[in-house]
């Protein structure tokens, strides 16, 4: 890849005050292109909003790979036999899993921005996602037009822990994660005990490469067939038109080939199946979220020369050496910590404890240090490396990922 045109990305990035955290490429199977963005860390987790969609959808095909869903053509009420769906008529019972994974439901679901998430957080509300889901009224024939509907993403999540009797985190921690090397993720649960299908999944960029690379070798895995080859295929094509693209099962495909995982401010796991290749970004862009995409299409696959290696080019090498050491740095010096306001004496060594909440914090301390920079000591409701947290505060003017 072109060293001189890469360099040229992470220009392009700054003078654009793009908020982007990290950036990483994997072609032909090698990791060519890795930065970070201070104050983000190589090894933080991120979070994936909606791209954590494309990865629910991998659940449900390796379920039925698996024998415990028949097909994606089963009828969603036919997932929940216990449930009694409110507002019962032929199209309801038509609905698909396909149409589901397609976000063809016909529901009336109103959860996308253009409704102000309304229905999405109206589900959130309710005493019963599911449910709620199901009761929904119809407002059209399912199949007949795509419409975004973060409730169709959860369903899916629910429809795999109906079938195989255990939630969408321990499904992928044995049969996705495990075998990819994936561990020390974070997907919490609805208050049902649900994890949540349509985001929420926290993981870090050299993990979000690897699912992006299971697509690309049409699902196999260090010789592990981990999702069918025709789940792939069946997931990355066009099955209706959406938002300017084509979209999948749970993922964005355009008439390019390339097809893409994408999730609000900036996350994306983007395929180039023709360049043999894989694009992570995680960003935190309030505006122009779609930023991201677009530098692929500008930069990194242009960047993309050959097959074989290019000519030495040390100058291009140290430019963008210079450039991705810099992005890592932070903009401004630690400065000394000045002494603690009288508050201090109220709070540090103090742990307070969190009701639970989706992001699955349980608990924070604020640890003195003798005059010294103040830690920010976090804990996880979960067991794992990661299960507390401890970053410096910033008291020394130094920006910090919070």
């Amino acid at each position: 890849m072109d060293s001189e045109m890469l360099g040229d990305l992470l220009t392009a990035i700054q003078t654009r005050l793009y908020d982007i955290d990290s950036v990483t490429v994997v072609r032909n199977g090698y990791l060519v292109f890795d930065v970070t963005f201070f104050p983000f860390q190589p090894d933080s987790k991120h979070r994936l909003f909606s791209a954590t969609k494309s990865i629910t959808a991998a659940l449900v095909g390796i379920a039925i790979e698996q024998g415990y869903i028949e097909s994606a053509q089963e009828p969603v009420l036919d997932l929940f036999p216990g449930r009694t769906a409110a507002t019962l008529t032929a199209e309801k019972e038509a609905m698909t899993l396909e149409n589901v994974l397609t976000m063809t439901t016909g529901l009336q679901c109103e959860d996308s921005d253009k409704f102000g998430f309304r229905g999405r957080d109206e589900m959130r509300q309710s005493p019963d996602w599911v449910q709620f889901m199901l009761d929904l009224p119809m407002a059209e024939e399912p199949g007949a037009r795509f419409e975004y509907c973060n409730g169709a993403s959860f369903l899916l999540s629910a429809v795999v822990q109906e079938a195989t009797g255990t939630n969408a985190l321990e499904f992928a921690e044995k049969h996705l994660f495990a075998p990819l090397g994936i561990s020390d993720v974070v997907w919490p649960s609805n208050p049902q005990g649900i994890t949540f299908g349509a985001a929420e999944l926290r993981m870090r960029p050299h993990d979000m490469a690897k699912i992006g690379h299971l697509f690309l070798n049409e699902g196999l895995w260090d010789g592990e067939q981990v999702v069918s080859s025709a789940w792939v295929t069946a997931s990355t094509r066009k099955h209706i038109s959406a938002e300017g693209d084509g979209y999948g099962y749970q993922w964005w495909v355009d008439e390019s080939g390339i097809y893409y995982a994408r999730g609000v401010a900036g996350q994306f796991i983007v395929v180039v199946p023709e360049e043999d290749m894989v694009v992570v970004f995680t960003s935190d862009m309030i505006a122009n979220t779609h930023g991201p995409r677009n530098l692929v299409d500008e930069f990194i696959v242009p960047a993309a020369e050959s097959r074989t290696s290019l000519p030495a080019n040390p100058d291009g090498v140290a430019r963008l050496q210079t450039l991705t050491q810099n992005a890592a740095r932070p903009e401004a010096t630690p400065e000394p910590v000045p002494p603690p306001p009288a508050i201090a004496e109220q709070v540090l060594g103090r742990t307070y404890i969190l009701e639970k909440n989706v992001t699955a914090w349980e608990s924070i301390t604020l640890v003195g240090q003798d005059g010294d920079e103040v830690l920010l000591r976090m804990t996880m409701d979960e067991t794992g490396p990661s299960s507390e947290v401890e970053i410096p505060l910033g008291l020394d003017g130094v920006q910090r990922l919070s």
